[in-house]
Order: C-alpha cells, then sequence, then structure tokens
C-alpha cells in the first residue's frame, strides 16, 4: 500500500509541477545529467547495504537519492520543450517507477544482477534526455557540461562495479566492464583537461581532480589481494563532488 501511495504522490508532483518550471538550457543539461549518476549511485549503494559496508551511509545516500531523482524528475518536466524531450522523459518514468521499488527493497546478492541491468538501462534513458535537451538548444559548449557531467555519472559506476564485485554478485562480464568504465573516466578527463574553452577555476579544479585520479587509480584494482570498497565509496564520492563543481562551471559557459 504505501508504494502504491508513494507512486501516486510521485504521478501527482508531476502533474502540478508541469509547466511550471523555469530553468535555464544550462541548468536542463546538468540537472538530466545529474540524473544519469543518481541511477549508478542508488545500484552502489544497494550493492554496499548488501555487502555489508558502510550500511548507515549508503541507507542515508539511498533515501536521499530517490528524493532527489523524483524532484529533478518533476523539474525536468516542467521544463520540456519539445515532444522529443517529454517522449524521452516519459521512458524515464516508465523505467523509474519498477527500478524504484526494487532498489529499495531489502539487498539480496540474487537480485543484485538484475538490480545493475535496470539502473544500466535506466542511466541509458536519462543519457537519452541529455541528448535531446542539447539537440533542442544547439548552442555552444553545452558538450562541455555533457562531458563533465557524465564524469559524475561514471564515478559512482565505478563504486557500484567494484562493490558487486566485493560482493560477488555473478553479473556477465563485470571485470571488462569495470576496466571499460575506468577508460571512459580517463578518457573523458584527458578531453576536459585539453579544452581550450577552460576559463582557470575550471583548470584548478581539473589540476587537483587529474592530481586526485593519478594517486588514488591503483586502488581501482579488482585483482588485489585485498579489495577494499569502504575506501573505493569515499574516492569515488569524492570524484562526483568535485565533477559536480565543474559541471556548474562549464553550465556558465554555455551559449558563451
Amino acid at each position: 500500500m504505501k508504494v502504491k501511495i508513494s507512486v501516486l504522490v510521485f504521478t501527482l508532483l508531476v502533474s502540478i509541477t508541469a509547466n511550471c518550471q523555469n530553468i535555464s538550457l544550462g541548468s536542463a543539461i546538468n540537472q538530466a545529467g545529474r540524473q544519469r549518476m543518481l541511477t549508478q549511485r542508488m545500484a552502489k549503494d544497494y550493492m554496499m547495504i548488501g555487502a555489508g559496508v558502510k550500511i548507515d551511509n549508503a541507507s542515508k545516500e539511498i533515501d536521499e537519492s530517490i528524493s532527489i531523482f523524483e524532484e529533478q524528475y518533476n523539474t525536468l518536466i516542467g521544463y520540456a520543450p519539445n515532444k522529443e524531450v517529454k517522449d524521452a522523459l516519459k521512458m524515464v518514468n516508465t523505467i523509474w517507477v519498477k527500478f524504484r521499488i526494487d532498489v529499495a527493497t531489502v539487498p539480496d546478492v540474487n537480485n543484485a544482477s538484475q538490480i545493475i541491468m535496470d539502473a544500466t538501462m535506466l542511466m541509458n534513458a536519462c543519457d537519452n534526455v541529455v541528448e535531446k535537451i542539447q539537440e533542442y538548444g544547439n548552442v555552444k559548449n553545452t558538450k562541455l557540461t555533457n562531458v563533465s557531467g557524465k564524469q559524475r555519472m561514471i564515478s559512482q559506476r565505478i563504486g557500484m562495479l567494484y562493490t558487486a564485485y566485493y560482493w560477488k554478485v555473478p553479473y556477465h562480464d563485470l571485470t571488462d566492464i569495470f576496466d571499460a568504465t575506468v577508460i571512459d573516466y580517463e578518457e573523458n578527463l584527458k578531453f576536459l583537461i585539453k579544452e581550450s574553452e577552460n576559463y582557470p577555476e575550471i583548470t584548478e579544479t581539473l589540476t587537483k581532480i587529474k592530481s586526485t585520479w593519478s594517486f588514488s587509480k591503483t586502488g581501482f584494482d579488482l585483482k588485489s589481494n585485498k579489495l577494499m570498497p569502504s575506501v573505493i565509496y569515499v574516492t569515488t564520492n569524492t570524484m562526483t563532488n568535485d565533477f559536480n563543481k565543474t559541471t556548474s562551471q562549464y553550465e556558465k559557459l554555455i551559449g558563451k
């Protein structure tokens, strides 16, 4: 009954807030991009609770993530400037209704693979929203905001896959997907560092991120004799917060 009421309340909130949001293109891209990150953070927290790692932190974080995801969805529904964006958001909601229920249940390693698959599907649907908003805006520098925002998602995905491996989740090609995700993070970081549009504050933040990554990336080794999910939790959250900062900085460049 609580679940049904929650879904009903969510639906009512959407209808109430629709057409009432007045946010900028940059803010819309930033928030839509943050939705991608939240899908991976919720899945990561599910894995952490199941694996018995920082349970209190993960429990609090997953509740916050669910709340933020729904709040931002409402904002984006109100912002949606055309049919393409609205249709993309409808697809997100279709996947979200089920995922929201499943990810909030007591974690079970036998269900964890499905959580990863559903989180990935939801992530891709959220990514499609970002792309549709970018296409609508068709202005300079939206790509930088998108790539920087995507780094937040990749950071949480790294933490999620690492913890899933630690928990021995029987997910197909887990190590290969993890390695590919780490490579994506490094390639995107290199791309942003070389970007000529960076102003001093962005360069300073990216330099800090690069230094942190150079120091900590040796810990992202699934072949290590001593896996440290608690450390990875802290590290990937730091990575996420750093790129949240750069994404807000890039947002200010949109259209300039």
